[in-house]
């Protein structure tokens, strides 16, 4: 098989995009748009834009054609270009041209501006399954006006309700607190004085749950419901602390839990994507992806991608973009991927260090073969 026939065949791969978020309801414009394309909440310099980045000019290279514009257009053409097709037809054209064949969509962040699993579907005549952030759901029980005592039974039967259809579960423990969590599940007693304590500041408009102690029952919880286990690692908004994001920090949760069955999925890992793969090769019940770097990173994503293959097992590894907001993060996560894809493994066959019929087989366990295995999607 020559290089172009590897390419073509990573190209023609349905993926399964074990972690994304929903495209973006409605039209959005100017600032509002460039803040899609950053982790940072503040404006950028004077006179100059969120499109200034690796991030910025892929989407003016990879996105543009997908509008019938050339590659390269200036942010002026491409977002006339982009209200003449109307949001709609925009989403539309992006995630069916992405090439996923399955959405694994999170559903705990800003859903009242994002699609749901049903309109992933409906936008791009793909599969879409719910995966259920445990944070989500216990504000949700908070608000309900449960009592401290009755909270963690509360809790699990909601989560019980909540998941049964999801494919997975999602902590953002490394938002809310950080990784150098106490691993070890809390006491009933624990859980019922820090409950008491959050629904207090409930009452005075406080309702984002912070509490280690919580935060760690809502862990322990999921691991007992027995669906993979999503957490945030490494690279985010300002509103983690990026040092305690490091995942080897989780290491004595990973030992504790490591009989249990349960997978536990490092989403990003960024910059501590090697450290995940040292996981990933050591514990055995651990995976990783590296899907919002991949976008972020732009032109510099195939090395990611090859950082994430060194000591990584390749059935360990798995395909996200981990897009959210404007539907072109949905498809530059896939263009971007499969690119760095083909022209790592390339390189390792035109070497001679692999053979092509490896190539296809890793690329096919990393863009798919790994999530339906581990979600059990055709169960």
């Amino acid at each position: 098989m020559s290089p172009d026939g590897l390419r073509a065949a990573i190209d023609a791969l349905p993926l399964v995009d074990h972690h994304v978020h929903g495209a973006m309801v409605g039209d959005v414009d100017g600032a509002a748009f460039e803040a899609g394309f950053s982790e940072s909440p503040w404006p950028p310099p004077v006179g100059t834009t969120h499109l200034d980045s690796q991030l910025g000019f892929a989407v003016r290279r990879w996105c543009a054609p997908v509008l019938e514009l050339p590659p390269h257009t200036d942010a002026t053409a491409y977002l006339a270009r982009r209200r003449d097709l109307g949001a709609q037809e925009v989403t539309r054209r992006f995630l069916a041209a992405s090439g996923v064949g399955w959405f694994l969509v999170d559903t705990g962040c800003r859903t009242e501006q994002t699609l749901g699993p049903e309109g992933m579907a409906a936008s791009s005549g793909a599969v879409a399954s719910e995966i259920v952030r445990l944070e989500s759901v216990a504000e949700e029980v908070a608000a309900s006006g449960v009592d401290a005592t009755q909270f963690a039974d509360r809790f699990a039967s909601t989560l019980h309700e909540r998941a049964r259809n999801a494919v997975a579960l999602k902590s953002v423990i490394a938002y809310r607190y950080g990784l150098d969590f106490d691993p070890e599940a809390p006491s009933v007693s624990a859980v019922r004085r820090a409950a008491g304590q959050w629904f207090r500041r409930v009452e005075t408009g406080e309702p984002r749950l912070t509490d280690p102690v919580l935060l760690r029952h809502l862990l322990w919880a999921g691991v007992e419901r027995g669906l993979p286990l999503q957490f945030h690692v490494g690279y985010g908004d300002p509103d983690l602390t990026l040092h305690r994001c490091d995942p080897s920090l989780m290491t004595d949760f990973l030992r504790l839990v490591q009989d249990r069955q349960v997978p536990v999925m490092l989403l990003h890992g960024y910059p501590y994507h090697r450290t995940a793969g040292y996981l990933a090769q050591v514990f055995p019940q651990v995976y990783l992806d590296v899907g919002l770097a991949v976008n972020y990173t732009g032109a510099r994503s195939r090395a990611v991608v090859a950082e994430s293959l060194e000591l990584a097992p390749f059935g360990k590894v798995l395909f996200s973009s981990d897009a959210w907001g404007p539907a072109e993060l949905h498809y530059l996560g896939a263009v971007l991927w499969r690119r760095a894809m083909a022209s790592v493994l390339g390189e390792w066959v035109d070497s001679a260090d692999w053979s092509h019929t490896d190539a296809i087989r890793v690329a096919h366990l990393i863009g798919a073969d790994n999530a339906e295995r581990v979600y059990r999607l055709h169960a």
